[in-house]
């Protein structure tokens, strides 16, 4: 039996257990669908005020969920496995991603649209998204110099950046010190045993985006032997948003890859500069 769109049932009532799902069906224009979102939620800003708050990433209101009788609940990775499980015991539909690429990003997209029955939304966001992306990418293409950069996501045990973070690295100008890490998609796989060994890496640049909480960054300098890192000596410590950096949806490729971006560029240009100042020293 074939069905036509209109008989098909598309979810009307959605809850959404991480940010990223939360805003691309904002930046879709299907914001009346949703009615329960993370705790953790900042993008957009509205959604907050506008919507209840079921969950917090590990942990969820199971009963409040119930209560809302959503026809869809949205989460996100192994660490919400818990979650879904005792959402689909009580007969509850649930879709969860586990997606850490870019690519895995603009495919979430791609089958949330679908999910929802609007395909062509999920096209035009991925598209607007894309051109953010290859906007960037000719930025860089201006860029003589690539700099080492080190990206840590967490400092109690040292963790280095996921797979789509280690990615827009590079496609913001930079070459990340662990990408065999990035591959791996579990935090734990990404440790870094040996704080000493991000001291041989010698990174030009250190971004971090501690989840959940504030980057400390005398705490990161204060490491044993770090102050001989050219990140550390020449003031090249930054951070990086979480919220617009360490959650795989629309954030990560605008204002995420954007932010990267700014941080690279100005450190080409003061690199540029202080190149320009030997040259005329000894001219």
């Amino acid at each position: 039996m074939t069905l036509n769109k209109s008989q098909i049932h598309f979810p009307q009532r959605i809850i959404c257990l991480t940010e990223e799902t939360t805003e691309a069906l904002y930046m879709m224009g299907e914001e009346d669908r949703i009615v329960g979102i993370s705790s953790y939620t900042v993008r957009p800003a509205r959604a907050k005020q506008e919507k209840p708050k079921v969950s917090a990433f590990i942990d969820a209101r199971i009963e409040k969920i119930i209560a809302l009788e959503p026809d869809l609940v949205l989460a996100f990775s192994d660490m919400q496995a818990d979650i879904v499980k005792q959402l689909i015991q009580q007969g509850i539909q649930v879709h969860c991603f586990n997606h850490r690429t870019v690519k895995g990003i603009l495919q979430m997209i791609q089958t949330l649209a679908a999910l929802i029955g609007e395909p062509a939304k999920g096209q035009k966001l991925i598209h607007t998204l894309q051109q953010n992306i290859a906007r960037i990418e000719a930025k860089v293409a201006q860029l003589s110099l690539r700099p080492k950069v080190y990206f840590e996501e967490w400092d109690e045990p040292i963790i280095t950046g996921i797979g789509w973070v280690s990615e827009i690295v590079t496609l913001a100008g930079g070459n990340d010190c662990y990408p065999s890490h990035a591959q791996q998609s579990l935090a734990k796989h990404r440790i870094i045993e040996h704080p000493e060994d991000v001291i041989a890496h010698q990174p030009d640049i250190i971004m971090a985006a501690w989840c959940g909480k504030k980057f400390q960054p005398q705490q990161l300098i204060a490491r044993p032997g770090w102050q001989s890192i050219p990140a550390v000596m020449n003031a090249e410590v930054h951070e990086i948003e979480s919220s617009i950096i360490l959650q795989p949806g629309p954030a990560a490729l605008t204002d995420g890859i954007n932010a990267v971006y700014a941080v690279i560029e100005q450190w080409h240009q003061r690199q540029l500069a202080a190149t320009d100042i030997k040259g005329n020293r000894h001219a």
